[in-house]
């Protein structure tokens, strides 16, 4: 019998401003679905979603939902009441003894929010970090009971545990249509069966997931001797890296075998390891980082304990972990922002890093993209004879001709991202640290980035949440588990999730504790309860104090834009605020954890 239709669109034609951003589309969704879409920022994908969902109208054409068909949508800005519990956003309109029962609801409570915790369910959204109303938004919707399911970037802030989780949760409801976007590559491949590419105002359909996708795009442009060489050139890099992976990786997507060998032969590798190990070595020398049983503390709680870690030259190293484990505050501490509570960190002489954090960086609002780029550099040197401008670079990286003169005030969150990591590769550095690199980045920019990096010829150090990246870009892999040791990782993000998943196992097989009474146990627990909610309160307070000295010093700089001693003094009171805000952030994250 054939699947039922849910939802059709007919025609339909949107614009925002001059700009059209879908024309003439005709497409529909059908019952169990999992269709992914893909497309560069701004080309319309959250659009599409938006008309489904019947948040938005087309300007022409018609949307139609079928009857009895329920749509739920997991979007990047819900607007929600910040006075609202958890329990009361993600059942609305039941008691928790109504719901708190059903196996399915605990499921998902288990996988998105790490167990059934009356604690969680009584907190506020508005007290809620980024990533736990994620969860909540995502556990809102999964227990609902619906037909359709429009998720726009839902692993945004999630671990790679709970992105694994929410691919295996999805994929075991056969009814449940589902459209994605996202720029997690590795999850598009894990759930969907179909693509849809949002490109010059169309949405050009194809079979199979992300890597299916890949080659249907590359045998296209073949067949049809498309000019764009540059292009066509990474996309068979990309399918030939695809192939060359795990055999799991290239087992749900239905593709032509055949085909994709006779479209990747004579491709080489991403990288020649042994060349870039040499360059690296020439450029670093033979010491980059390196922890003497070296200590890792924010507060009085030790995230790393006696770390003897060697980082060497050329080394392209991945750091898995949970929120709270102390990722971010390892490698601030591996580049002398924070100093280890016990132990040293000792830097090789030649290193020249470069560091991209989660804080977006302030620039002068009226300048140019160009403008910011080359005041940074005018070229800058890739290795191997391999130089780029900083037009030629803004452009690899999503900022087209006409971009490249945008004013930086004008410029989205993802745009700013992009232009900040296009400043830190011109400045030219031999060890390249990346704090979730891809948040905010389109699919193609996610694959010029890799491609840049493929070339870059120092040690790598990559910090995200996105399995794909990780896998792409890096070679060994690292993971902070909660039991203040960093482990090496032989088997990869595998490793690290059959970590994860057997970790309960394994503690319920230690031996018992000593026996307490239950109104003891409830005791020491309210106690701990407050202290740590005391401690989040003062926190808090003390982060309200930095944001106030934060936007004290931002009025002072602009009344001080002519005065540059000044202007460079209050820049440093800044930088100093906002590592100090940081620091107080993780602190925080870590006792919500």
């Amino acid at each position: 019998m054939a699947a039922r239709n849910l939802v059709n669109f007919d025609r339909v034609s949107k614009s925002y401003g001059e700009r059209p951003l879908l024309d003439d589309v005709s497409l529909g969704v059908g019952e169990g679905e999992r269709i992914a879409v893909v497309g560069r920022n701004g080309a319309g994908k959250s659009t599409l979603l938006h008309l489904m969902a019947g948040s938005a109208t087309p300007d022409s054409g018609r949307v139609t939902v079928n009857s009895g068909v329920h749509v739920g949508a997991v979007s990047q800005s819900e607007a929600f009441d910040p006075d609202l519990t958890a329990g009361e956003y993600v059942v609305p309109g039941r008691d928790v003894h109504e719901w708190a029962s059903d196996p399915r609801i605990r499921d998902i409570f288990d996988g998105l929010l790490g167990g059934f915790d009356e604690a969680l369910l009584s907190r506020r959204l508005g007290t809620m970090s980024g990533g736990e109303r994620r969860r909540v938004q995502l556990a809102r919707a999964l227990i609902a009971d619906l037909d359709l399911l429009l998720l726009d970037e839902p692993t945004n802030h999630l671990d790679v545990e709970v992105v694994a989780w929410l691919a295996g949760h999805l994929a075991s409801r056969p009814r449940l249509a589902v459209v994605v976007v996202t720029h997690d590559r590795w999850f598009l491949d894990a759930l969907c069966d179909r693509t849809w590419e949002v490109v010059d105002g169309g949405v050009e359909e194809y079979d199979g997931g992300y890597s299916a996708f890949v080659l249907s795009k590359a045998e296209r442009a073949r067949q049809s001797a498309a000019s764009e060489a540059r292009r066509q050139n990474l996309l068979r890099k990309e399918l030939a890296w695809l192939r060359r992976g795990a055999p799991a990786r290239t087992s749900k997507p239905k593709f032509r075998i055949d085909a994709a060998n006779e479209l990747i032969r004579g491709e080489p590798a991403p990288r020649d390891d042994v060349q870039l190990l040499a360059f690296a070595n020439a450029r670093l020398g033979k010491t980059v980082y390196e922890f003497h049983d070296a200590t890792v503390a924010v507060g009085d709680r030790r995230l790393v304990d006696h770390l003897t870690w060697n980082v060497g030259p050329g080394q392209r190293a991945g750091i898995l972990g949970s929120n709270g484990t102390g990722k971010t505050s390892l490698i601030r501490t591996m580049l002398g922002e924070i100093r280890p509570a016990a132990g040293s960190v000792t830097t090789g002489v030649t290193v020249k890093p470069a560091y991209l954090s989660q804080h977006l960086e302030e620039l002068d609002p009226d300048w140019r993209v160009l403008e910011a780029v080359e005041q940074v550099a005018a070229r800058v040197d890739l290795g191997k004879d391999r130089e780029l401008t900083a037009s030629q670079l803004c452009e690899r990286l999503g900022f087209g001709a006409d971009g490249q003169w945008t004013p930086v005030g004008d410029l989205s969150g993802g745009e700013r991202r992009r232009l900040q990591l296009t400043r830190l590769l011109m400045s030219g550095p031999n060890v390249l640290v990346l704090d979730e690199p891809t948040n905010d980045f389109d699919v193609e920019t996610l694959t010029a980035l890799e491609d840049l990096l493929d070339g870059f010829a120092g040690t790598l150090i990559v910090i995200s949440h996105d399995r794909y990246f990780l896998e792409r870009v890096c070679d060994d892999f690292y993971a902070l588990l909660g039991d203040t040791r960093l482990t090496h990782l032989t088997g990869g993000v595998d490793e690290y999730l059959a970590r994860v998943t057997s970790r309960p196992a394994a503690a319920s097989s230690s031996p018992p504790p000593v026996e307490s009474t239950p109104g003891a146990r409830r005791k020491q627990a309210r106690s701990e309860e407050r202290a740590v909610a005391k401690e989040m309160a003062r926190i808090e307070r003390a982060m309200a104090k930095l944001e106030d000295t934060r936007r004290d010093l931002h009025e002072q700089m602009a009344d001080a834009a002519t005065d540059h001693g000044r202007l460079a003094d209050l820049h440093r009171e800044l930088l100093e605020t906002e590592r100090r805000r940081t620091a107080l952030e993780e602190e925080w994250l870590t006792l919500a954890t």
